[in-house]
């Protein structure tokens, strides 16, 4: 990742968290004043990422990867679009994220649940060691990579879990920060997938 690059991450970082800070300074001083008809919330991530010029644009062709697979195999987003059509979730994990590992077990669900949409984790700025072991402590069954920095740069995050919904044309067409379920990934297959 390149100096500028660095420090747009950084930018963006420090802007997520000063709007943090003055969401609760907000909710500090609303809840202070008693007034029941106030109604103050947290900012939507979504809101944030779209503002956000380093994030990929949703309906834009999702950025290409080939990475070795823990099963042995590869996966190639492009080959996999070419040659198989199914759309794909793809989410950014690692081992040392709480919420990733709380989420992991209904990804895998979900893989189950609904065959046709391909499930590939992967796991960023982590060591492989680390990776495999959460990966095998947790049993999923859907295909998982270790990312070589790839994945990690094409598809910018505000934060771990990420997950990238990516239609079977290849467009990029939703991007979710944060925790995903059952019911989110049964609702967002239906509505962008079905």
């Amino acid at each position: 990742m390149n100096e500028a690059k660095a420090n747009n991450k950084l930018a963006g970082w420090l802007t997520l968290g000063g709007i943090f800070i003055a969401a609760v300074a907000v909710t500090v001083v609303v809840g202070t004043r008693g007034s029941s008809d106030t109604e103050t919330t947290f900012p939507d991530l979504g809101d944030i990422a779209a503002q956000d010029p380093d994030l990929p644009d949703t309906s834009a062709p999702a950025p290409t990867f080939v990475l070795p697979t823990l099963g042995g195999g590869t996966f190639d987003l492009s080959r996999h679009i070419a040659d198989d059509g199914r759309p794909v979730i793809l989410n950014l994990w690692a081992s040392w994220c709480g919420p990733c590992r709380s989420e992991m077990p209904a990804i895998d669900a979900s893989s189950i649940q609904h065959p046709e949409v391909a499930f590939i984790g992967v796991a960023v700025q982590d060591k492989r060691s680390d990776a495999v072991s959460f990966v095998e402590e947790l049993g999923v069954g859907y295909t998982i990579a270790i990312d070589d920095g790839t994945v990690d740069e094409a598809y910018p995050a505000l934060g771990l879990p990420a997950t990238f919904f990516i239609a079977g044309d290849g467009t990029l067409v939703k991007t979710h920060f944060g925790v995903v379920t059952e019911e989110s990934l049964a609702e967002d297959i239906a509505t962008l997938f079905g």
